[in-house]
């Protein structure tokens, strides 16, 4: 029903970790449910005339707008509704936990474990929504222009359990973890690699070094 709206952020508000734009638009002032993420960019554009694209719901006899700051993000919160189980909030959380390219990335990959991260979202909903929207985002994110980071390239949910528990098993602490595999992970050859043992090998060649 409405694309976007065209305004002036007059105050963004906080309630119960949800967060709310109210904007400015010929003398009206609609309240929008942003994602925090948004919210950043909003508090430096105060008094600024700013495009928010939205999703109107309506359910029951609530009327609610959701707030986008690209028509990407906002179609891929569309995406992300359309599947059983995965409210307004959750989709939200999920582009809030992980960002455009990376929450895309993971749901193509079928990276459980990383959409496993977000609040709220258990393995089954993270299988579901992989399993639901594989397909859909692989071709979607291609029209949308969606860019992936290849430094945000993670290994297999198969490997980053056993490298974890392997790393966990020598004494290194879950922070020393998440930073040899951040580094790592940045290795082209090693991206290549499914064997285990060297992903195990490398990580503790980086943290012998630190």
């Amino acid at each position: 029903m409405f694309n976007y709206f065209k305004g002036i952020v007059n105050s963004i508000n906080a309630n119960n970790n949800r967060y709310f734009l109210i904007l400015e638009v010929n003398n009206i002032g609609y309240e929008i449910q942003v994602p925090s993420r948004f919210t950043r960019q909003l508090e430096s554009n105060s008094d600024q005339i700013i495009s928010v694209f939205t999703h109107f719901q309506v359910r029951d006899d609530q009327y609610i707008l959701y707030g986008f700051e690209n028509s990407a993000q906002r179609d891929l919160f569309r995406q992300l509704i359309s599947v059983s189980g995965v409210g307004s909030q959750t989709a939200i959380a999920l582009i809030d936990t992980l960002g455009l390219e990376d929450l895309v990335q993971a749901i193509v990959t079928g990276n459980i474990r990383l959409l496993s991260k977000t609040p709220g979202i258990g393995q089954k909903t993270a299988e579901r929504i992989a399993l639901e929207l594989k397909t859909k985002l692989a071709q979607w994110r291609v029209n949308a222009g969606v860019r992936v980071d290849s430094g945000n390239f993670l290994p297999s949910e198969e490997i980053m359990a056993d490298l974890e528990m392997t790393l966990l098993a020598l004494g290194y602490t879950n922070n020393e973890i998440q930073q040899a595999i951040s580094v790592i992970s940045q290795d082209n050859l090693l991206q290549k690699n499914p064997h285990v043992e060297e992903w195990i090998r490398s990580a503790i060649a980086f943290l012998s070094l630190n």
